[in-house]
């Protein structure tokens, strides 16, 4: 995208950029259906105008501002160049990225582009990818580090992308194995209470990470890896005493650990294996006064060589807008009272510490 100062706007800091689009995109996969995605870019931008005019693009206004949309149609491009679609969602994404660049609160250099083409898994006409930047580089340490942490607010993907990157791990021979494992807590509620056999108790808990698993493998193919061991899924309890090799290991929901608990998981790794570590520190479902191994953790193993610590926000939340904004609003709730996930402290089914 070209930019000149502006012929119709002569004031200073007005700027002009032109874009042309190439021939072979159609200018529904730029603009969107029904220009949909031109709206995200308007409402994005409200100062600039933006005209199209075939498969011309102009934006006028602030310089800052039209080198951004500039910046945001070239970067559209190279997405569009891979043969993924543009979305609304990564339009919105995608100028996030941008406008924490461009005022300095970004920490990395990583562009748009890099963050919304990196491909993890392809499944059944399906490709799971990062989708904003602290998710490409949860990912990115998940491939460097031998133990990783995944912490973060519900709907960042933290397990989801732990489990893709277990399966690919399996499907090019880095591991023997995926075992995938929870502490058997569940937001105030007693397995004893249900009915059914042990299994059938227990089932019902993992059924999140297997909800994933047929997401990401052939479902026919799961009963088969489960019953040779390529696959488990178990509760925590059924980890102590083992030591696990050439396996991919993720514990999920471990914020409900106990210190004890996170301990005897952490020292279960073997030789050649990876562990990833997920969880949300606001949602905890431990008996009062019991300290949560994941907050614990943190304090004990910050800066120790080859085990990476990934936080993820709000602003990485990949489900509905709506869930982002339930997060904030209970962390300004929290803040503003002096609650925990918007109830007191030490109330009924919470950990009751702030601390580690």
């Amino acid at each position: 995208m070209t930019q000149t100062p502006t012929a119709h706007t002569p004031a200073q800091g007005q700027a002009r950029a032109q874009f042309t689009v190439p021939a072979q995109h159609p200018m529904v996969t730029v603009l969107g259906s029904g220009d949909s995605l031109l709206r995200v870019i308007e409402t994005a931008f409200p100062a600039a105008d933006i005209h199209v005019r075939g498969n011309e693009i102009s934006a006028v206004g602030d310089a800052r501002e039209v080198a951004m949309i500039a910046r945001l149609f070239d970067e559209m491009m190279l997405v569009l160049r891979t043969g993924q679609p543009m979305t609304e969602d990564a339009v919105e994404r995608s100028i996030a990225m941008l406008r924490a660049s461009e005022n300095g609160t970004s920490d990395g250099q990583e562009t748009p582009a890099e963050v919304l083409t990196q491909n993890i898994l392809s499944s059944r006409g399906r490709t799971i990818r990062p989708k904003t930047l602290n998710q490409k580089r949860y990912v990115d340490a998940i491939d460097k580090h031998t133990i990783v942490f995944g912490i973060g607010p519900a709907g960042t993907g933290k397990t989801y992308l732990a489990m893709a990157k277990a399966v690919q791990a399996l499907q090019s021979k880095q591991v023997n194995r995926i075992i995938l494992t929870r502490p058997a807590v569940e937001a105030g509620e007693r397995l004893g209470f249900l009915p059914g056999t042990l299994y059938e108790k227990i089932d019902p808990y993992l059924r999140p990470l297997y909800d994933a698993l047929h997401d990401m493998l052939d479902p026919d193919s799961i009963p088969r890896l489960m019953a040779a061991g390529t696959i488990e899924v178990a509760p925590l309890a059924y980890m102590r005493g083992r030591t696990l090799n050439d396996a991919f290991i993720i514990l999920d929901e471990a914020q409900n650990t106990s210190p004890e608990q996170m301990k005897m998981f952490l020292t279960r790794l073997g030789f050649d294996s990876k562990i990833v570590i997920t969880g949300d520190v606001t949602q905890v479902d431990l008996p009062t006064g019991t300290k949560s191994g994941l907050r614990q953790v943190q304090d004990i193993l910050e800066g120790v060589d080859d085990v990476h610590f990934a936080r993820l926000s709000s602003h990485d939340v990949v489900r509905h807008k709506l869930v982002g904004r339930i997060v904030d609003a209970y962390e300004t709730y929290d803040t503003k009272h002096g609650t925990e996930n918007g109830t007191h402290k030490g109330g009924r089914g919470k950990s009751g510490h702030k601390g580690k």
